[in-house]
């Protein structure tokens, strides 16, 4: 259990190293919440700054939902622009509705990569010119570094870290998904099939069972999948029954392993097996509180498979807000894969 107390926000310029180790990237052109005092514990909601005027009540609205959503009693607004275009109408609208709302603003600033400039003209938030900022040697940077956490340079690097570029594995892992698939078939079953005869039904309750024993034995020890497990393990995914045996397994004192272990094999396979891996992955950073990542995880997911059930129930879950401590994992005698 991570027993670390909780970050003092003293200035913008520590606001400002935070959110990307918050994030895990870099934000640009986006502007973000973060809860600094609330009921429901530290949220960051990050948003594309609107395209054009339509947009500015949208983007407002969604963030003071996620602020509802944390009980927040204070806040910080951090826009991400070389421009002000739509920054001060939107800062000003969430203000506003915040203040209505019995919601503190600490703090309203933009910033361009350089300076940070203030948008609520507290001279504690520094004078209208702008403020220098240098991130690269701030404590809660270089603690950051320390927790080996990576941060990458913007939303699309993360994104394309979950993107295999070790082709020789991947081709390894297509390998095994073949050989998977034939041991499938030659128990008179496709991993999507719905015979339920004696040999058939004998296999996916192995299956599963071989599941739940790689994942426990993963979160325990931190050992990868090698490549045959990895061809094996997503190819019983395909199964829903299968896959819920492992989504079964996440809890919030878990999930970081959990979070490591799917983006592992998110990055081994190949595109027409990775839904459920992806999904898995969204899920499991949406419990870890890693937002950004359970987005990415779920566009990965959608370009494999665009209407994936479990993909969609992280975006409703990350779209509305919602606390990963509503969740409750399912009991072993639920699952319908076990149910007699």
């Amino acid at each position: 259990m991570n027993t670390r107390p909780p970050i003092r926000i003293k200035s913008p310029t520590d606001l400002l190293a935070l959110i990307p180790c918050a994030l895990g990237f870099h934000p640009e052109e986006s502007i973000v919440l973060v809860v600094t005092a609330g009921g429901a514990g530290q949220l960051h909601a990050r948003l594309d700054l609107p395209a054009d005027e339509d947009e500015v009540t949208e983007v407002a609205r969604t963030l003071l939902h996620a602020a509802a959503k944390a009980e927040a009693h204070q806040v910080a607004l951090v826009a991400y622009s070389g421009e002000d275009d739509w920054v001060p109408r939107l800062v000003d609208l969430l203000a506003l509705e915040l203040e209505l709302a019995d919601v503190e603003v600490m703090c309203a600033i933009r910033a361009d990569g350089e300076r940070w400039h203030s948008l609520d003209c507290d001279e504690a938030c520094g004078a209208l010119e702008g403020e220098p900022y240098d991130l690269t040697s701030h404590p809660i940077t270089a603690q950051s570094v320390l927790d080996g956490k990576v941060t990458y340079l913007n939303r699309r690097a993360l994104v394309d870290s979950l993107v295999g570029t070790d082709l020789e594995a991947i081709d390894a892992v297509g390998e095994a998904s073949d050989e998977a698939m034939r041991s499938f078939r030659a128990a008179g079953r496709h991993p999507l099939g719905m015979d339920n005869s004696e040999g058939s039904r004998a296999h996916m309750l192995a299956e599963g069972y071989w599941v739940r024993e790689r994942v426990r034995r993963y979160v325990r020890t931190g050992e990868p999948l090698d490549h045959h497990e990895v061809g094996r393990m997503v190819v019983a995914m395909v199964n829903i029954e299968v896959r819920d045996v492992a989504w079964a397994e996440m809890t919030r004192e878990t999930s970081t392993a959990h979070v490591e272990l799917w983006r592992d094999v998110v990055r081994r396979t190949p595109l027409d097996l990775l839904a459920g891996p992806a999904a898995l992955l969204g899920f499991a950073a949406w419990l870890a509180g890693d937002g950004a990542l359970a987005w990415c995880a779920v566009e990965r997911c959608q370009e494999a498979e665009p209407g994936y059930s479990l993909a969609g129930l992280v975006s409703q879950a990350l779209s509305s807000a919602l606390h990963p401590s509503t969740w409750q994992p399912i009991p072993a005698e639920d699952l319908p894969l076990f149910a007699g």
